[in-house]
């Protein structure tokens, strides 16, 4: 059986058909001559193309990183209060750290996340690199992190288009760039592709194809993630760090109430996740999210769209408010005013959306986790990597991240987003003069029209 299967499975589970008749091994045929039927065989049964799923090798466990010290400070307890002390600690040291680089302003942000990407890529491509034994492919390293420099370059690119137009517009080099910019990013990617295609190597074709489409779908899941994840902080950074926050509380409070409360398993691809975790960790979040939504639409810091100013040559966050990040007076429903004994409630409109971001961080946002966890499963791997002790790779991390990302770019684009009066400046001033002047005669035109100009009113 164990034969019949390593022969005939090939790849993804997919069988391999048999001889065709008249070419079973040591027949004759008159038609055919044995140099083509080893041909034939050689195309159809090479060493690395003929793995099943169940043939993918066990990646050896990774080595652990955690620190001396801790380890002498915990050595006298059980590996599962240990393992709980050396997630707990890191995760201490990892939320200062974070807290750290949020004083240090958007552009810090931008970089982390930048970081964070790559490293994501890294660990997932290494593991594809290992799995299917890759090293004899010619080229794929290369190519994976070429392609990695094309879709930065191609969304960064958009990203400076967007954002950057006064900026751009004073330097004739970067001119030239934003002008051709999607024909330049595809050229580059036409070069990757075309170096693909010159690499392809007899006998490894199936892999070598199954490890661009893997390339291929790390960039789709990672980078264009994290793409969503700059927009979101141009609009604020409230919208970049309650979605991530809530995804973090959700995180740590689901493993405590399961540490500590856990009995019913909740899914089976990750035996230690439990009902109780996720239902403390669903009503944890959206109390967090509802708390840190009041505190941070306080400060104008958080709240403001960032902005380039070019006059400075600086990111700031300065602005009046807008309405969202205004207290209102809300009514409450008949049963909460005898609880409370107050008719109304003053609240920040963000607080009631950052209900619906901490719900989806704690409902749904874990299924990026399970996604994470059925992958590693199907690869016979613990985690990702080793980099962070205690929790694995930067993957295992971020697994729920780059899913609630995509949620929130999704929800400002629905139900936040109105015309943007500086963008629409900033495309403006692009413009040629004689453009400008069309613009300002055609406003000009409309405004007297509905009543808020005076014909006469000379400007």
């Amino acid at each position: 059986m164990l034969e019949l299967r390593h022969r005939g499975a090939g790849p993804g589970g997919a069988v391999t058909p048999p001889p065709r008749e008249g070419e079973a091994a040591g027949g004759d045929h008159e038609t055919e001559s044995t140099s083509d039927k080893e041909t034939d065989i050689d195309d159809r049964y090479g060493d690395l193309d003929s793995r099943g799923d169940s043939d993918v090798a066990e990646i050896p466990p990774s080595l652990d990183r955690t620190p001396e010290i801790l380890k002498k400070a915990l050595s006298g307890l059980s590996s599962r209060w240990k393992n709980w002390w050396i997630r707990g600690i890191l995760t201490l040291t990892m939320i200062s750290l974070f807290f750290l680089i949020i004083y240090m302003g958007s552009f810090m942000l931008m970089l982390l996340v930048l970081g964070i990407q790559v490293k994501c890529f890294h660990e997932i491509i290494t593991i594809g690199y290992r799995v299917y034994h890759s090293y004899d492919l010619p080229w794929f390293r290369t190519l994976s992190w070429y392609f990695l420099l094309c879709v930065n370059y191609f969304f960064y690119g958009e990203t400076v288009a967007d954002y950057f137009a006064t900026f751009v517009q004073r330097e004739e080099q970067l001119q030239f760039l934003i002008r051709y910019h999607r024909f330049i990013s595809f050229a580059l990617y036409l070069a990757g592709f075309c170096m693909f295609v010159l690499s392809l190597v007899k006998k490894h074709y199936r892999l070598q194809f199954y490890m661009f489409a893997w390339t291929h779908v790390t960039l789709l899941i990672i980078v264009t993630q994290s793409h969503l994840v700059i927009q979101n902080l141009f609009e604020g950074m409230i919208w970049f760090l309650v979605p991530i926050s809530s995804v973090i509380c959700n995180d740590i409070t689901a493993y405590l109430f399961g540490f500590f409360f856990g009995r019913t398993p909740l899914i089976k691809l990750s035996p230690k996740k439990t009902w109780e975790g996720f239902i403390g960790g669903f009503f944890s979040t959206v109390i967090f999210g509802f708390i840190a939504a009041c505190l941070l639409s306080k400060y104008q810091y958080f709240v403001c769209p960032v902005e380039y100013r070019s006059d400075i040559n600086s990111f700031v966050t300065e602005c009046e408010p807008s309405e969202l990040f205004q207290l209102q007076s809300y009514s409450l429903p008949p049963f909460l005013k005898a609880v409370l004994r107050r008719e109304t409630v003053s609240l920040y409109p963000f607080q009631i959306h950052s209900i619906a971001l901490s719900t989806f961080a704690s409902l749904i946002g874990p299924f990026g986790g399970f996604f994470a966890s059925g992958f590693k499963r199907a690869f016979k791997i613990k985690d990702f990597a080793n980099t962070i002790p205690g929790h694995g790779g930067i993957v295992d991390r971020f697994d729920c991240q780059y899913l609630m990302a995509t949620f929130v770019h999704v929800y400002i684009t629905s139900f936040i987003r109105g015309p943007n009066p500086s963008r629409v400046l900033q495309q403006l001033l692009v413009l040629q003069p004689e453009q400008q002047l069309n613009i300002y005669k055609t406003l000009k035109t409309h405004l007297i029209e509905k009543g808020i100009l005076q014909p006469t009113l000379k400007v």
